[in-house]
């Protein structure tokens, strides 16, 4: 594996993927005996995604049954202050 002018390489598939390094993961690089180590700090877009479907899952349990009944734009309409349509 060949380093750019620019001192970017490719990390192969294989290693990405068990890794766990998605598109738009944050990383961090160490030097350790003579070794850069990249470790992973934030988290992808994937990573992301299920996180906010998590939370998202969890808040709706939490609901009182005529919330759950309600569409996405009841909710906003409930959300926003009277008159403000947002549009």
């Amino acid at each position: 594996m060949q380093v750019t002018d620019k001192g970017q390489v490719t990390i192969p598939k294989r290693l990405r993927d068990a890794a766990g390094f998605l598109p738009g993961s944050q990383v961090t690089f160490s030097l350790e005996g003579g070794k850069i180590i990249i470790s992973k700090t934030g988290m992808g877009t994937d990573d992301r995604r299920k996180s906010l479907r998590a939370a998202a899952a969890k808040v709706r349990k939490s609901l009182d049954e005529p919330f759950k009944q309600m569409n996405s734009d009841d909710i906003m309409a409930f959300l926003r202050p009277d008159g403000d349509d947002c549009a």
